[in-house]
């Protein structure tokens, strides 16, 4: 079992930044991807970005160019900086820690992001 625990939420102006931070209970060293998911008010959960060993890391299209996904495996983090952020990034932020085998997945508790006009 790994507990996510994220935080750097808040509400920031349009064209401003963020940062999100996602600590680990215990080694990421054994989770094949950690990914950050965002869920708007009335929308789907859905794929901010991923990042995983060996590969170049994944994002959406709506955030490419603006946010930049990178961890820390010595101190089980995974981060998100977020630029040039749009009121459109308004949503509740989740940290994902997926293993291929045996097949788990985790999710954090979810950080608010708000993004005023």
């Amino acid at each position: 079992q790994v507990q996510l625990v994220e935080s750097g939420g808040g509400l920031v102006q349009a064209g401003g930044s963020l940062r999100l931070s996602c600590v680990a209970s215990r080694s990421i060293f054994s989770i094949d991807v950690m990914g950050w998911y965002r869920q708007a008010p009335g929308k789907q959960r859905e794929l901010v970005a991923s990042i995983q060993r060996g590969v170049p890391a994944n994002y959406a299209d709506s955030v490419k160019g603006r946010f930049t996904i990178s961890s820390d495996n010595a101190k089980n983090a995974v981060y998100l900086q977020m630029d040039s952020l749009k009121p459109d990034d308004t949503a509740v932020y989740y940290c994902n820690a997926h293993r291929h085998w045996p097949l788990a997945s985790y999710w954090g508790q979810g950080t608010q992001v708000t993004v005023s006009s």
